[in-house]
């Protein structure tokens, strides 16, 4: 991953046009099926969230484009769902992921209509969501009145804690704010990583917990 994102940040400093436009494919891309369950499109939207604090980027346009994107992204696979019903989900290239595309459709039909809304959060599973409603049957209005505040809230909770850490780095861990962008976000990925790996661990002590019998 490092091979990508070093590059792009180096390069998008300096280019900050490129950077929005990067912002946008990387949300729209990721919202796509099968492409986007190889698009590290959340990373790249961490990542470029640090050049915020240094002023390279500017935060309303950072949320825009992420926003912009993943609207697209969602709207155009729900759309295509829901004009070809099931049919879509046994065509190439889906019909290449039929595990996945099981999965997605138990995950829908676990949370009905919420399932849109937890997907958008939930990598790689929210690529295939929106084209699997639209296959079942779910009608617009219901759809985009769940999948545009997941948005609202996603874009935000993948660009401000980034903003925030980086900007902490910038005022208590002595970086300059126009310099070591990269090693930067490192560190803060690093971080990121370590707590959700700690709350992954307990809630998978949870589970293991309900399902013997423990409370």
């Amino acid at each position: 991953m490092a091979s990508l994102i070093d590059p792009l940040i180096a390069f998008v400093s300096t280019h900050a046009e490129f950077a929005y436009l990067a912002l946008f494919l990387a949300a729209l891309l990721e919202a796509v099926p099968v492409i986007g369950s190889v698009i590290p499109g959340s990373t790249i939207i961490f990542a470029l969230s640090a050049l915020i604090p240094g002023g390279e980027l500017q935060l309303k346009w950072v949320l825009l484009a992420a926003i912009v994107g993943a609207l697209l992204g969602d709207g155009s696979a729900f759309w295509f769902g829901h004009r070809e019903k099931r049919e879509i989900l046994a065509t190439w290239p889906l019909s290449n992921y039929p595990r996945v595309i099981v999965r997605s459709e138990a995950f829908f039909h676990r949370w009905g209509t919420l399932a849109v809304f937890f997907a958008r959060f939930i990598p790689p599973i929210r690529a295939f969501i929106p084209v699997t409603a639209g296959a079942l049957g779910m009608s617009p209005p219901v759809f985009y009145s769940i999948n545009i505040p997941a948005i609202l809230l996603w874009a935000p909770a993948h660009v401000l804690p980034g903003v925030a850490a980086v900007s902490a780095l910038h005022r208590y861990g002595g970086f300059a704010p126009h310099a070591g962008i990269a090693k930067m976000y490192w560190i803060v990925a690093v971080l990121v990583g370590a707590v959700a790996i700690a709350l992954w661990t307990w809630w998978g002590r949870r589970r293991a917990a309900r399902n013997s019998g423990v409370a």
